[in-house]
């Protein structure tokens, strides 16, 4: 008999499943509460690798920064552990995806669903200004979505609160995504941190409706001098409602921009608008968030791990259910590439072994590097237009005795890079995707 591989993974009351995504210093992993059932989403970072890279304090503003921000429209925060070597942040599992897929696989949104996404951005924005935090990172990558389509704003880890001010009532740390970023920010004079996230939301808004960036050059000069110049043109489709809000956040000239009394009052703007319900104010408790980082023993939420086996990791029914989209497994079996996720999966009949043989063979071919530790792999080099570097995840689960899902998804690198390293990756792949599937669309 086929030897499986029994994983269970516990840290305190939670079970840990599948990694659901990762960056430098710390991996997302999908885990349940085994008390309440509830799905949630932990966040692992290496307390050894946040002290080598002088971290803790960056860690600790970012903890801080989501325990005071509870807003509906905020990926929530439930609490923070820690054991001798890891620290573990347990958030909300938000099951829609991220913002920019969306935008990727529609190409544009809809005038009347990119409003409706841009109030309830402006409504967590203000409501953490609010509180006096500065997210600084805001970009589609960094907005996801629940069940419901609702958007979450994620990753405060450059984020400000009002101790970096200083003594000139100013932020002068020059950070974020250069595309969505204001140009007094990259004028290293100082900035007002609500001001310069309501320009970055001025660029979400316009890539929502148009598909594209107002500011996107390759070369870093063009680009400052373009952010710096506002320059920029709305497409013919936008309306001259929308087109007149743009520009009046798109003002560079901080002092001239509209702020969030003034977009509230805009008349696009509150078209159609239903304010978001507030949760309750409760008092805000930061000791455990010095705690993680005291080792205190006794403060140390306990680990279990069972020894694996060979073999690729079973997928139980429990973790297929949160894969798809409520109970319609047709989600796991499409086929359809032309809405690629960070996390994208397809289906095999084929053994693991030849899955994973054929995964290795086609990353090589692509001049791609291979690391295998059972049946996870990591595919690392330099991305198709061999400008920067990408890193990617696989990993093969075991569905049925015959039947095997494949997960891959982007860890290190840009997210459109992906997108193409993807697209070629799979198309390498047709001969082990099970192909004895109807098509949805068409029913043939």
């Amino acid at each position: 008999m086929k030897a499986k591989k029994a994983v269970l993974h516990k840290v305190g009351k939670y079970e840990i499943g599948r990694t659901i995504g990762e960056g430098t210093f710390a991996k997302v992993k999908f885990a349940q509460n085994m008390e309440s059932g509830e799905s949630v989403a932990l966040k692992v970072l290496d307390k050894a690798a946040i002290l080598r890279h002088k971290m803790v304090d960056q860690i600790k503003r970012e903890i801080c920064v989501m325990k005071l921000v509870r807003h509906p429209n905020i990926v929530r925060l439930h609490e923070v552990l820690a054991s001798r070597t890891k620290i573990y942040i347990i958030l909300e599992f938000v099951t829609g995806g991220e913002l920019f897929d969306k935008i990727v696989h529609q190409q544009r949104l809809s005038e009347n669903e990119s409003r409706t996404y841009f109030q309830q951005l402006i409504d967590a924005i203000d409501y953490c200004h609010s509180k006096g935090v500065y997210h600084r990172d805001l970009k589609p990558e960094n907005l996801l979505l629940d069940s419901q389509g609702n958007l979450k704003i994620s990753d405060f880890g450059l984020s400000a609160l009002p101790q970096q001010l200083r003594e000139d009532g100013l932020l002068h740390t020059t950070c974020g995504t250069p595309n969505y970023v204001a140009p007094e920010v990259l004028s290293h004079k100082g900035y007002d941190g609500a001001l310069a996230d309501l320009w970055s939301c001025g660029v979400i808004l316009y890539v929502l409706m148009a598909g594209f960036l107002p500011f996107d050059e390759d070369d870093l000069t063009t680009l400052y001098r373009k952010i710096n110049e506002a320059e920029f043109s709305c497409p013919t489709w936008f309306s001259p409602g929308a087109k007149s809000l743009i520009s009046r956040i798109l003002d560079p000239d901080p002092r001239m921009r509209i702020n969030v009394s003034g977009i509230r009052e805009d008349d696009w703007f509150k078209k159609n608008y239903v304010p978001v319900r507030l949760y309750e104010d409760d008092d805000v408790n930061f000791d455990d968030v010095q705690a993680v980082f005291d080792d205190a023993e006794d403060k140390y939420v306990s680990e279990h791990k069972e020894t694996k086996e060979l073999g690729p990791s079973m997928m139980n029914a429990f973790e297929l259910i949160t894969l798809s989209q409520g109970l319609n497994l047709s989600a796991l079996f499409n086929r359809r590439q032309d809405h690629i996720r960070r996390q994208t999966r397809f289906i095999s009949e084929k053994p693991a072994k030849v899955i994973l043989a054929k995964l290795e063979s086609a990353a090589e071919s692509m001049e791609f590097k291979v690391h295998i530790c059972n049946y996870k792999m990591r595919i690392e080099g330099l991305t198709l237009n061999k400008t920067g570097h990408i890193s990617v995840a696989v990993e093969v689960f075991e569905v049925t005795p015959s039947v095997f899902m494949v997960e891959v998804r982007k860890a290190v690198g840009d997210t459109l890079e992906y997108h193409k390293f993807y697209k070629a990756f799979s198309a390498k792949l047709e001969d082990i995707v099970w192909k004895q599937i109807k098509d949805s669309e068409t029913g043939l």
